[in-house]
């Protein structure tokens, strides 16, 4: 099963973004889960033999084959297979506290530990505001008020 954005296959993740917030729907029951990805990975290797400084890459992370946390989402795409699912990119994200703003903002709005029509059962998020992060909101606020 693909991820989609504004009704669209995802391939690859835009340029400039590290990840997304995403909304996994059950077909058969209408349940929804709302959680956020990673799309790559900081990677530290060992220094090189003679070498004092740690080599760092980034490799990309399973966002393509991810199904998100939750054990009850993951037991339901066991039984009834990942076809009757959906997976929808929401928002894409150029930092961390970007994403975790986001992810805790939805799950808030959609209120997803009132109701059994999330599979979400946690609402974890530790978030540091930041001129970075309040720009980027106010960008994706206008984007949403123009588009």
């Amino acid at each position: 099963m693909l991820w989609t954005y504004q009704n669209q296959i995802v391939g690859e993740i835009p340029e400039g973004y590290i990840g997304f917030v995403y909304l996994i729907t059950n077909l058969k029951t209408g349940q929804k889960y709302i959680g956020k990805k990673l799309a790559q990975f900081k990677r530290t290797k060992p220094p090189l033999k003679g070498k004092k400084l740690k080599r760092r890459s980034t490799v990309e992370s399973d966002w393509r084959e991810y199904w998100g946390s939750s054990d009850r989402l993951n037991a339901d795409i066991q039984s009834l297979g990942p076809e009757n699912f959906t997976r929808e990119i929401l928002y894409y994200c150029k930092s961390k506290a970007e994403m975790s703003y986001l992810e805790a903002r939805e799950q808030f709005e959609r209120r997803v530990l009132e109701t059994d029509e999330y599979y979400n059962g946690i609402i974890n998020c530790r978030i540091g505001g930041s001129t970075v992060l309040r720009q980027r909101l106010q960008e994706q606020s206008q984007a949403k008020t123009n588009g």
